[in-house]
């Protein structure tokens, strides 16, 4: 080998050049810049300003984050909705003025005040409820015309009743347990905040009408689509954050009992300023609990430090409103232009080299000899179904294939020509296979793994699997789960391509040939799911061996079929069994003989081999060219070829002229037939076989007949 290519292979194979890229990724930047950023505020105060961290002014500062972290919840609803709302201050301070007036001029009991003091805060925040949601009203400006008119009225009142506001001094022990109690030396608002922020967690994160509002922030088109009542959930959210506002409101009444002018004033700038410090971006969309939590202690401990610094007022404001811009500008810019930095770094091809290929010339001979065995194949659904990606067919002859739609549709036994859509999922549609129940378990890309009852109930298997402790970033969700196949005893092996990209990024990661794939199996009897195999080249076809002790599985990009043993012996052993594959393999299946169906996705040309081992140059072609003009494999020649246990070829089946099944993914031998699939067709092949068992059911073969 020279010795270019010698570096080559060891620079890229051992120095972690996409780190960096994951370190920027969405979710550890989203995740991990507001925590330190809180962090080294906090260092840089204690080491400027004695006993700045005691506990004493730890205890203060908790008090004062509670009653700001209500307010701050509420707008991270609003926010994460996709709105704003610029009048928290004017619902903060009226709702104050609402708590003092009934419990010292009114003389309500305190639980009334409480009920009261919550409602009041609901209707105002119904308010720009219903003129956003409701009249679709600019929220921007409908919130800053109701900051005016809720100001207006807070002065008008307290211009009547501060007097006899501040006259009142009510001894009241419950009142005073509000604003000043602690239990176990934890001030009574910071317990009702944890408990509010955990039910938030849990509510955002793992009930319907959380997500309803992320989904409303990410595409409010989308999510009307979908059939979430969008003007509803947008009104709510503006009625909890006005409900979220009146109980900072009630802690604070409660511990100073004041109604003076300034209450609320500036109060707007500083919950946004901790929303964006926190990391929720103001396009909605994208936010979290906790997020809003750290943006609030960030804001706190720079205003407190101010303050004790002797920093006037104007001062702290100035500052916060400095940092509110800086912030915005950064999340508006990181956000509009995300996608290209990332792409800059984290886009990390790797060395990748495959010896020759073997020869498919015809006349050439070999196991591989080009052939145009296909080209009178018959088509199934011709110009009514899009991207079968793979065929099945159940113990009645029925065919199966799914659309990139999001269906699974059904031809009817025996002429297929009546077509109906056998369930619908949403996502597309790629693996398939039939458990002894008559359970259709499907692979979705983007979605995970998912179960059609025989009836057409779609039910989630699993949609995630044991993070990876090496992995910068959570790769525990499912990305691309791409085919599977049962085990007698009820194990689900399934593929997953890629966990660096979505499914519609799937050719960057054949850019990268870096092994972002694994092996995933799922339990059917306990419902738990683990990753057996990592490190895999774009994991794709899997089938259960005749043994039912190993699988066989595909490597697309590393040209090669593999062996891994789950039981018996050679437990957790690997074993390559074909590599150096002319072309790219894709979907096993069983044959009627006792040998393995395989079939080739695309075919390999010298540039793209020449390509694999030169990282640097798919790097820059990946930032300076379009996805549709790189080097990629040769699909416009379809191919299927038959191989037994030790690996060889027994015959192989091509459409040279690509007019019936360009691009191949899957096949499957039914009753005589090879029934074809391709995720870049418009329709099913059928070829008739010859010498085939006319009475092979893969179905009935692998499960048994029905007495």
């Amino acid at each position: 080998m020279p010795m270019r290519d010698t570096i080559t292979r060891l620079r890229y194979r051992y120095w972690p050049d996409h780190l960096l890229g994951e370190i920027l990724s969405k979710r550890w930047t989203e995740t991990a810049i507001p925590v330190i950023l809180l962090l080294i505020v906090g260092f840089a105060f204690s080491r400027s300003i004695d006993n700045f961290l005691s506990p004493a002014s730890l205890a203060d500062t908790a008090r004062q984050a509670g009653e700001i972290g209500f307010i701050a919840l509420g707008l991270a609803l609003v926010v994460i909705v996709g709105g704003i709302d610029l009048s928290v201050g004017s619902i903060f301070a009226l709702t104050d003025f609402c708590a003092l007036y009934l419990l010292d001029v009114a003389g309500w009991p305190v639980l009334a005040v409480v009920v009261a003091t919550l409602l009041c805060g609901a209707l105002l925040g119904a308010v720009n409820g219903i003129l956003v949601g409701y009249l679709r009203l600019r929220a921007f400006i409908t919130t800053l015309i109701t900051l005016i008119i809720y100001r207006s009225a807070y002065d008008l009142l307290i211009q009547r009743y501060s007097n006899a506001i501040a006259s009142a001094f009510p001894d009241i022990p419950s009142w005073d347990f509000i604003g000043a109690g602690s239990v176990l030396g934890i001030p009574t608002v910071a317990l009702a905040y944890i408990v509010i922020a955990i039910f938030g967690h849990i509510f955002m994160t793992r009930l319907r009408p959380g997500w309803h509002i992320t989904a409303i922030g990410g595409s409010r088109r989308s999510a009307y689509n979908s059939g979430i009542p969008v003007r509803r959930t947008i009104a709510l959210c503006y009625v909890a954050s006005g409900a979220l506002t009146s109980i900072g409101a009630l802690f604070f009444a409660s511990r100073l009992g004041t109604v003076g002018g300034d209450i609320g004033v500036g109060l707007e700038v500083i919950v946004l300023t901790a929303t964006v410090l926190g990391g929720i971006t103001l396009g909605g969309g994208k936010g979290s609990v906790a997020k809003s939590a750290v943006g609030v202690l960030i804001v706190l401990l720079i205003t407190n430090g101010l303050t004790t610094m002797n920093a006037r007022g104007g001062v702290n404001r100035m500052a916060l409103a400095g940092i509110l811009l800086v912030a915005a500008m950064v999340d508006i810019r990181w956000q509009k232009n995300r996608t290209r930095i990332i792409s800059k770094v984290y886009v990390a091809p790797t060395y990748h080299e495959l010896p020759p290929p073997p020869s498919t010339e015809i006349g050439q001979g070999g196991p591989f000899e080009q052939n145009d065995k296909l080209r009178d194949v018959e088509a199934i659904g011709l110009g009514r179904i899009e991207a079968p990606e793979d065929v099945i067919l159940d113990r009645h002859d029925n065919l199966y294939a799914g659309s990139r739609h999001g269906d699974i549709m059904r031809f009817l036994a025996p002429d297929y020509k009546e077509m109906e859509v056998f369930a619908h999922i949403g996502g597309q549609p790629l693996g398939m296979a039939f458990d002894r129940d008559d359970n259709l378990y499907v692979c979705i890309g983007g979605m995970g793994l998912y179960r059609i009852t025989p009836d057409g109930t779609v039910e989630k298997a699993t949609d995630e699997t044991n993070r990876s402790m090496r992995s910068v970033n959570d790769d525990s969700r499912l990305r691309l789960a791409d085919d599977l196949d049962i085990t007698d005893d009820g194990l689900i092996f399934f593929s997953e391509a890629t966990v660096r990209y979505e499914m519609d990024e799937w050719p960057i990661d054949g850019l990268e040939a870096r092994g972002n794939g694994r092996i995933i199996c799922y339990d059917t009897k306990t419902g738990t799911t683990r990753t057996e195999l990592r490190g895999l080249k774009f994991p794709n076809g899997i089938c259960v061996a005749s043994d039912g002790q190993s699988i066989l599985f595909a490597e697309t990009f590393g040209c090669s079929i593999k062996r891994y043993w789950f039981a018996g012996p050679k437990k957790g052993q690997v074993e390559v069994v074909m590599d150096n594959l002319p072309g790219y393999p894709d979907n096993i299946n069983l044959a009627s003989d006792g040998n393995y169906w395989l079939a080739l996705v695309g075919m390999r040309s010298p540039s793209l081999d020449l390509a694999w081992k030169m990282p640097g140059f798919r790097r820059r072609m990946a930032k300076r060219v379009p996805v549709d003009e790189w080097l990629f494999p040769n699909i416009n020649t379809g191919c299927v070829v038959k191989f037994n246990e030790q690996g060889k070829i027994v015959e192989s089946f091509w459409d040279l002229h690509g007019e019936n099944h360009p691009m191949i993914t899957s096949m499957r031998e039914h009753r005589g037939y090879l029934y074809l699939g391709g995720i870049l067709n418009n329709r099913i092949g059928r070829y008739k076989l010859e010498n085939a068992d006319p009475n092979f059911v893969q179905y009935d073969k692998r499960w048994g007949k029905q007495s």
